[in-house]
């Protein structure tokens, strides 16, 4: 897949809604997912000045006088772009929004989330609105303001839905991913190439200017690892053997990934609320083509024949990453979790609302689906009762169909409108 200009981020009325409330809007992500390009459109639209932080001048004002800094601009919007490379601003960014309350005075992006950053997270209380961007989704790409999670808590079925998509399709998609940058290069190696530098970029300069741990050359050997577990239980002392990384202080790397948005971490989903931190997460890449690179895997070798294959973790990847971003701009607030039964039912994805309605999730490689597939969906749905809005076994195949109480075999294009 490739992309050519500008795309629609369907998180836009978002980040346009909090400006008109919030005195500082913080659009977090990602580096190169697209939140400069955001920031900018916005700012076109009203009284507005843009720095950035990346500018060794303009870094070095905002080192010497943060308070200086956060003035310059009073009588409109003063978007700061990369703002976790002058840590120091948010404290000034307090100072000035406390002095004066109007909303929409500061539009901030960092590629960092500025809350899971103890020298922050106090001084944005309540002053600010935090709004993730990801990299583009599959309905930003399609052009489609889909969102599957808002259907699905509405009880949509999908009944007669299909999809021209193929196993090879979807496989194509999660090896390409959403970084602009890298759709615009062709598959192969210049798209490898750009992937390569940027994740040194991630850990000579965005890891550098949120951490002080002492081994961050091993960060993309790490990556790869998590990348190779997407779909499995994270059992945390084998991935820090496989890394190299002493378990006791594996923590603060995982943390500080998530804090650069490149993984996600999906907890396990009990009844129990208290329960949830002791059971195996799952953890995947939050960029599927990112995932694929650090793999070295393409479409060609991802057959349904190849032993071990990927594919499934790519796949599942690739939808869970697409439910996140849609959260970004769904109507409904909801959760994501996976689910695993004592006994070993599973089931791949939990979307739990806040009044605690559940919409579950399997995700296969196949175009068929059988009924094993549907085992873990029913015990869910058994265990819940009213609670179980529905559940989905998303495929690989053409068509949509009700294949039990409350569960649908869909296409996974669907998500997207597809």
């Amino acid at each position: 897949m490739t992309t050519h200009g500008i795309v629609d981020r369907l998180l836009r009325p978002r980040v346009e809604e909090a400006l008109s409330d919030t005195r500082i809007v913080v659009l977090q992500g990602a580096r190169q997912v697209g939140k400069s390009t955001l920031a900018e459109l916005i700012a076109q639209e009203r009284r507005s000045l843009t720095v950035t932080l990346d500018d060794v001048d303009v870094r070095r004002f905002a080192s010497d006088d943060p308070a200086g800094f956060v003035a310059q601009f009073p009588e409109g919007l003063l978007v700061i772009d990369e703002v976790q490379r002058v840590p120091g601003l948010i404290v000034a960014l307090k100072a000035a929004v406390d002095r004066d309350k109007r909303p929409g005075r500061f539009l901030v992006t960092g590629s960092a989330n500025l809350l899971d950053l103890t020298a922050t997270h106090e001084s944005l209380a309540g002053r600010a609105q935090p709004l993730a961007l990801y990299s583009l989704s599959q309905a930003e790409l399609e052009k489609q303001p889909a969102s599957f999670v808002d259907h699905a808590f509405h009880g949509q079925r999908f009944s007669g839905h299909a999809s021209d998509l193929t196993r090879a399709d979807y496989l194509e998609r999660a090896c390409s991913g959403g970084y602009p940058e890298a759709l615009n290069r062709p598959p192969g190696r210049r798209r490898e190439e750009w992937y390569a530098t940027y994740v040194t970029q991630i850990v000579n300069r965005d890891a550098l200017d949120v951490s002080g741990l002492q081994r961050l050359a091993d960060l993309p050997r790490l990556l790869r690892f998590i990348a190779a577990r997407s779909g499995s239980g994270m059992v945390w002392s084998a991935l820090a053997s496989d890394a190299g990384i002493p378990r006791t202080t594996l923590d603060p790397y995982v943390r500080l990934l998530e804090t650069l948005y490149l993984i996600h971490v999906l907890p396990a989903w009990t009844a129990n609320l208290t329960s949830r931190d002791v059971k195996q997460p799952k953890v995947f890449l939050l960029d599927t083509g990112l995932a694929a690179s650090l793999l070295g895997v393409t479409t060609d070798g991802l057959g349904p024949t190849v032993p071990n294959s990927p594919a499934g973790g790519l796949l599942e990847g690739l939808v869970v990453g697409e439910l996140r971003r849609q959260l970004g701009w769904s109507s409904q607030r909801a959760s994501l979790f996976h689910y695993r039964e004592q006994r070993g039912a599973e089931v791949d994805i939990v979307i739990e609302a806040p009044d605690g309605r559940v919409v579950g999730i399997e995700v296969k490689a196949a175009a068929t689906v059988q009924p094993k597939d549907l085992a873990g969906l029913a015990i869910l749905r058994d265990k819940l009762g009213h609670r179980f809005v529905g559940g989905y076994v998303l495929h690989t195949g053409p068509t949509a169909r009700m294949v039990a109480d409350r569960v649908s075999a869909v296409p996974i294009g669907a998500l997207w409108g597809r």
